[in-house]
């Protein structure tokens, strides 16, 4: 189900490879205890303790189960980097979204207005 972290090998072939998770936040913002979690994906308790703690890597099947349980897809769970909170990422692509919109329609008031010049 998992591999510990000082399995395989880094990306550049180098040391062991680092897997960063939101398990832990994802679990609280849903009510989750880790037994509860743990019943939905198939594993024992401690392994969700451990795959928090990044003590150990997910299998791709318990990744899988768990982005389901989650609804959110694997890269939103993992990374090979630290991830930034939530709040920020969505936040921040709010903002980029709200540049990148036009300005405010123009009312019907000023429509008519402008048909009459």
């Amino acid at each position: 189900m998992f591999s510990t972290r000082g399995q395989g090998q880094g990306a550049d072939g180098g040391g062991p490879s680092r897997l960063f998770n939101r398990i832990a936040v994802l679990r609280l913002e849903r009510g989750l205890s880790r037994q509860g979690l743990a019943e939905l994906v198939g594993v024992n308790h401690q392994t969700i303790g451990y795959l928090e703690r990044g003590d150990y890597n997910p299998s791709l099947e318990l990744a899988l189960r768990l982005s389901e349980v989650f609804g959110l897809p694997i890269e939103a769970i993992f990374s090979r980097t630290p991830l930034r909170p939530m709040s920020e990422e969505l936040y921040g692509r709010q903002r980029q979204e709200d540049a990148a919109a036009p300005g405010p329609a123009p009312s019907p008031d000023e429509l008519t207005q402008g048909g009459r010049r």
